[in-house]
């Protein structure tokens, strides 16, 4: 069999399972199988199958039929120019946090905490584009510390990465010019109407709080001026409902400059303020 009927016959699978954008996905996961970058699958279209290739392309599109992410199958996720480890212990890097890096990289920092590191991805982005930076990633989670120092040695920030597990800011020492987070902010309502791939296969841990999805801007914006340098600026991914809740947050706090940044739909993604004394 050649590639290109594999993948037609892998991209009916998916598309009988209803895998939405069954079409790319079959293609990145024919990608992996042969072990070629995605941009490169076209020239080799016509070649030959081999069985070990078939059997792990076939094996690939089975689990993601049965919703598993992409990312967790081929263990990866491109975010910001770069390719991520991801594994089942940690939230799938979205492109919407792309949005809270660009905000954090408009102005210069020297010391970045990432509240809720997970994979590592925001806090390795943001020192590998602010060279001379220094950061501290906190998480509640070894298996996702674990990720996330992985990744800050694969990118080769390890050297100026420090990670701790802390639950929000317990074990959290110093203070920060830039303090950024993408918490579980997902309501339990919202929690058990999500894709059956994201509540089975992503960490629940990370994904929602619990209740209203907003108690984890409640613990920050409550002890942010114990861990936030004079002008600083505290950056949060939020859900499209939470940007009022979550910049009346911020003000009581005694942040000044506090704005909501919209993504690419026009909807509430991130919080933004600065302690002004």
């Amino acid at each position: 069999m050649i590639v290109t009927a594999a993948l037609r016959a892998g991209t009916l699978t998916l598309i009988a399972a209803e895998i939405p954008d069954a079409a790319r996905d079959a293609r990145r996961l024919m990608a992996f199988a042969l072990d070629v970058a995605p941009d490169r699958l076209t020239l080799v279209s016509g070649d030959e199958i081999s069985l070990k290739q078939a059997i792990r392309f076939e094996e690939s599109v089975a689990s993601r039929a049965l919703g598993r992410p992409v990312s967790q199958i081929i263990g990866r996720r491109h975010f910001y120019g770069r390719d991520f480890i991801v594994t089942p212990d940690v939230l799938d890097p979205r492109p919407e946090t792309e949005i809270l890096i660009s905000a954090a990289l408009e102005q210069p920092f020297q010391k970045v905490l990432d509240l809720g590191t997970g994979s590592g991805a925001i806090l390795v982005t943001l020192l590998a584009e602010q060279m001379g930076a220094n950061g501290q990633g906190a998480d509640i989670s070894d298996a996702a510390l674990n990720v996330a120092s992985r990744n800050a040695v694969a990118l080769n920030v390890s050297e100026r990465a420090d990670f701790v597990k802390s639950d929000w800011f317990e074990n959290v020492d110093g203070d920060f010019d830039l303090i950024v987070s993408n918490p579980p902010y997902v309501t339990a309502d919202e929690y058990s109407a999500l894709d059956k791939g994201v509540r089975e296969f992503e960490p629940k841990l990370a994904l929602t709080p619990g209740g209203d999805g907003l108690m984890p801007y409640r613990l920050i914006t409550e002890r942010i001026q114990s861990f936030l340098r004079p002008f600083g600026r505290l950056l949060v991914e939020i859900g499209p409902t939470q940007g009022a809740a979550v910049k009346a947050m911020f003000k009581e706090s005694g942040l000044s400059e506090v704005q909501v940044l919209k993504d690419f739909d026009a909807r509430d993604r991130v919080v933004i303020g600065r302690l002004v004394p």
